[in-house]
């Protein structure tokens, strides 16, 4: 099996986004935020900032640390994206059965969702880093810079609302994703 010997992959910074690299430790800073990563457990990638680029590379590599440097360079013009334009998820409420009521609580980090399938204990779903949430009637939005931590809370919300005994077919009441995407309103 022959070994590459150099594989390079090059992010444009756009003019709006500072970007400081420390060692494995990333951050991106733009209009809407900042984001910090730390890719310290993928020792075989070095990152080089050369005036508006960034330059992720790796040497003598086998396939998986060449895959491994286009990783690092996809997590990182997610955090551009972030920085920049942000991250939306959409969420359905839906209750057939019973009405569920949703309710945001920052101070603890959680949603509550209370009457879920008639029952007496509110379910809890936690709220992973700092995401804006805003719930309607029948809609829940969540708003943030990084991809990861609006997907973790979305989701975090979705698993809270699973009916587990019941028929899926009948027993539709839950949360579900039905938009994800770019763009703050």
């Amino acid at each position: 099996m022959a070994k590459l010997v150099h594989v390079m992959e090059e992010i444009e910074v756009p003019d709006n986004v500072e970007i400081v690299v420390d060692g494995s430790k990333i951050t991106v800073k733009g209009p809407l935020g900042t984001v910090t990563r730390d890719f310290s457990h993928v020792r075989e990638v070095k990152l080089v900032k050369d005036g508006n680029k960034l330059i992720v590379e790796a040497y003598r590599v086998n396939r998986r640390d060449k895959a491994k440097v286009f990783t690092v360079a996809s997590h990182i013009r997610n955090m551009i994206i972030g920085v920049t334009r942000g991250y939306r998820y959409v969420m359905k409420i839906v209750s057939t059965h019973f009405p569920i009521t949703v309710s945001v609580d920052k101070e603890n980090g959680v949603v509550r969702i209370k009457n879920f399938l008639g029952e007496k204990a509110d379910r809890l779903a936690k709220i992973y880093g700092n995401v804006d949430i805003k719930v309607s009637s029948d809609e829940i939005i969540i708003t943030g810079v990084d991809i990861e931590q609006v997907g973790l809370t979305a989701s975090s919300i979705e698993r809270a609302t699973r009916v587990k005994d019941k028929d899926r077919r009948i027993f539709l009441d839950g949360i579900y994703i039905v938009e994800k995407g770019v763009g703050i309103e």
